[in-house]
C-alpha cells in the first residue's frame, strides 16, 4: 500500500519542517509548498500556525489559502489544522484589540485565555470526545501546548442543522478550551503533535492511517 501523500501548506508560517519530520515518521510521503495544484490534489493537508492570528491569515489570504481549503472540504478531502492553523478555522480572532476575520468553518471567536499565566506553556491533558478517532488509544495522553489564544466557547448549533455536531475534545486552563476539533474530513488540534513525542506522533499515525 502506497504511502499517502501529505502538503504542509507554507504560507510564511513556522515549524514547518518539524511538522513535515513527525508526518513522515507518520509514515506519510510530504511536501511542504505553497502550490495551489499539490495543496489541492494531495491525500491530506496540513495548515500549520504558530504567532498572532491575523499575521497567519494575512499569510494564507496571500496564497488563496482560504479558496484551497473550501475546495477541498466541497469534496471531502482531509485538512488538518495545528495551533493558530486551528484557530484560524474560526469565524474571527481577536488578539490585541485587533479583530480579525477568519476563515469561517466552524462558528465563533477566538480569544485570550482567562489565566494569571500566560502562554499555557508545556505538556496537559485533554478531555477526550466519546468516539474520537483522532485520539484511538491516546485517551490519557499528554500533549504539548504553546498558546494565549484559544476557542473557549462554539455554538455547533449556529451552523446547517441538518450537519450532526462535531467531535470537541477540551482541555482546562483557567477555564475550558477546546484542544481538538474533529469534523469529518476537517479536523485541528490546538497543541502541537509534532512536539508532543510518542502520543503526538501516534496521533499523527491515525490520522494518516484515515487517509489509505
Amino acid at each position: 500500500m502506497a504511502s499517502p501523500n501529505v502538503v504542509v501548506l507554507d504560507y510564511g508560517s513556522g515549524n514547518l519542517r518539524s511538522a513535515q519530520r513527525a508526518l513522515e515518521r507518520a509514515g506519510a510521503r510530504v511536501t511542504v509548498t505553497a502550490d495551489r495544484t499539490a495543496a489541492l490534489e494531495c491525500d491530506g493537508l496540513i495548515v500549520p500556525g504558530v504567532g498572532a492570528f491575523e499575521a497567519c491569515m494575512r499569510g494564507i489570504d496571500a496564497i488563496g489559502g482560504s479558496s484551497i481549503i473550501d475546495r477541498r472540504l466541497a469534496g471531502g478531502r482531509a485538512v488538518f489544522g495545528i495551533c493558530v492553523g486551528m484557530q484560524v478555522l474560526f469565524t474571527s480572532g481577536l488578539e490585541h484589540g485587533i479583530h480579525s476575520e477568519g476563515l469561517g468553518q466552524w462558528p465563533g471567536t477566538i480569544e485570550r485565555l482567562e489565566a494569571p499565566i500566560l502562554p499555557h506553556m508545556g505538556w496537559d491533558t485533554v478531555v477526550v470526545a466519546e468516539g474520537s478517532e483522532l485520539f484511538a488509544g491516546l485517551a490519557s495522553e499528554y500533549f504539548y501546548f504553546v498558546h494565549s489564544y484559544a476557542a473557549t466557547a462554539v455554538h455547533w448549533e449556529a451552523r446547517n442543522p441538518h450537519r450532526p455536531p462535531p467531535r470537541s475534545s477540551w482541555c482546562e486552563y483557567g477555564g475550558g478550551f477546546l484542544a481538538a476539533v474533529e469534523d469529518g474530513p476537517l479536523v485541528a488540534t490546538q497543541f502541537h503533535p509534532e512536539k508532543s513525542g510518542d502520543a503526538g506522533g501516534a496521533l499523527l499515525r491515525n490520522w494518516v492511517l484515515s487517509l489509505t
